[in-house]
């Protein structure tokens, strides 16, 4: 690669983590104060997890907006509507007196946050395909790692020092930074298309997406493993500081962790796939995360209660996951470049739906201990390794 190649992939990773770091610092640099928010508002922990839902929920209905508009009008001002309304329903976060406004000021905040989700898988779309579109996927994941890492330390140092309010004013302060990245860095990928006007064209887009079989599968198998992840972020604070007794910055520092195996292994995503193609490297690492996540299932319901073997197990597993989601949104949109915005939405919106689902399950069923979030991920593991049987290309023998 060309220095002033390398310079511009550089750049376009480094604005494209930035973006995509928006959504998931809304969500982990909050975790850690579930239960202060609870105690201050007088409600229960569950109720809490509720804003989370109502976030997530947001997010997978209104994702299916933002890909049309970014067809039809480029990729960047749907980005400048969708972190202004993030900046709005940040502040209100900040100022809500009860859960209710918190639920709702949050599903604003969801509203705002997923064009930061959608577009960028677009924008990579339009700027490569295969292994190279793998690379870039892998180092924006890299760039917005900074998410997990820093987001809950600095939410828990927060929580501790101040009050937990001053979270959300930190939350909407970088949706304004997050305009400014579009504004000055940000190249427009996808000039505006009249053609594709009207509401009838979006529908009829969905639905050629929609009897797409392999993309479906793709989604799918990419939504059960993201949503295995999103049953984690719903219970694992309440589990390693209330059930385990971790303090709020030990648990970040699990939490961090989790989140650098599967950026860790993301790393490694293009160079495997230039080695054994994308679907194998799908196939044998879904394989691996159904195994794992299942035997650490069948420990929990043996009575295993220990923090460090749940740690344990979940650091390996979510490591595999690293080269699943990667892999599935590149093969996902392949063949997709000219309707990439519309296809990445109908992707986001199944996918957040599934993470929603697990969310509420594991918010409904949760008794304080793990085995409501282990059932729901290990559920997640064995039902996207069978999709991926039944989706992908049988794996050959390497030599």
């Amino acid at each position: 690669m060309a220095p002033s190649a390398r310079s511009t992939f550089l750049r376009n990773a480094l604005v494209l983590g930035m973006l995509s770091a928006v959504g998931p610092f809304a969500i982990d640099m909050y975790l850690p104060a579930f239960p202060a928010i609870a105690r201050d508002l007088n409600v229960d922990v569950s109720a809490v997890q509720m804003s989370l839902t109502s976030f997530f929920g947001a997010v997978a209905l209104c994702q299916i907006i933002y890909g049309p508009l970014s067809d039809r009008f480029g990729r960047k001002p749907p980005l400048y509507v969708g972190l202004s309304l993030f900046i709005l329903g940040g502040i209100g976060c900040s100022l809500a007196r009860s859960a209710e406004a918190l639920i709702a000021f949050r599903f604003l905040q969801g509203v705002g946050a997923c064009a930061s989700m959608v577009i960028p898988r677009a924008v990579i779309r339009d700027l490569h395909t295969g292994p190279e579109a793998a690379k870039l996927m892998a180092t924006t994941m890299l760039v917005f790692s900074v998410s997990p890492l820093l987001a809950p330390l600095a939410g828990s140092a927060l929580t501790e020092f101040f009050s937990w309010r001053i979270i959300f004013d930190v939350i909407a302060a970088i949706g304004v930074a997050g305009l400014l990245v579009v504004a000055l860095l940000l190249p427009e990928t996808h000039g505006a298309d009249p053609s594709r006007r009207g509401i009838g064209h979006v529908f009829t887009t969905y639905k050629g997406l929609l009897r797409d079989r392999h993309f479906l599968g793709l989604t799918f198998i990419g939504g059960l493993s993201q949503a295995s992840f999103f049953s984690y972020l719903a219970g694992s604070s309440v589990i390693f500081i209330e059930h385990f007794g971790l303090t709020p910055s030990r648990y970040s520092l699990v939490f961090a962790s989790n989140a650098m195996a599967f950026i860790g292994a993301a790393q490694f995503n293009s160079l495997l796939m230039r080695r054994f193609g994308a679907e194998a490297v799908v196939r044998r690492a879904i394989m691996g995360f159904a195994i794992l996540t299942t035997a650490l299932l069948v420990l929990t319901l043996a009575g295993v209660d220990n923090a460090w073997v749940l740690w344990g197990m979940l650091f390996v597993s979510f490591g595999c996951l690293g080269l699943v989601i990667p892999s599935t949104t590149v093969l996902a949109l392949e063949n997709h470049g000219p309707v990439a915005g519309t296809a990445s939405s109908l992707m986001g919106t199944l996918q957040l739906t599934t993470g929603a689902l697990m969310i509420v399950a594991v918010s409904a069923f949760g008794t304080g201990g793990p085995l409501s979030m282990v059932a729901a991920i290990a559920f997640c593991g064995i039902t996207a390794f069978t999709l991926s049987r039944l989706t992908l290309k049988p794996v050959r023998a390497y030599p």
